[in-house]
């Protein structure tokens, strides 16, 4: 599955309004742990097909990022039932991004 791009406007649709689990990236095109964690976010798309995965641009998506409270980037959170329920900060391995999965 790829990877969606995620807007203020689709926010509550495809993340919050979900039949399945979410996983967000909170990112933005100037940060370079955002850039090295990015390859490791597009295998877990393809390889969790079970999993929705998406991408907020913090710079474009201000308002969603003020909303979640993101300090820092790359920041991943997984939404279930419209509820963030795990939250990933920096970049981690991708054993730890399987494991939050669960």
């Amino acid at each position: 599955m790829s990877v969606m791009t995620i807007h203020t406007d689709d926010f509550r649709t495809s993340v919050l309004e979900s039949d399945q689990p979410v996983l967000v990236d909170f990112w933005a095109s100037w940060c370079g742990p955002c850039k090295m964690i990015a390859p490791v976010v597009d295998q877990l798309a393809q390889e969790h097909p079970e999993i929705a995965v998406g991408r907020v641009n913090v710079d474009e998506e201000t308002e969603l990022a003020r909303q979640f409270e993101i300090m820092s980037i790359p920041t991943l959170m997984l939404f279930r039932n419209g509820k963030p329920v795990a939250t990933s900060v920096g970049v981690r391995p991708k054993a730890a991004l399987e494991a939050m999965l669960r």
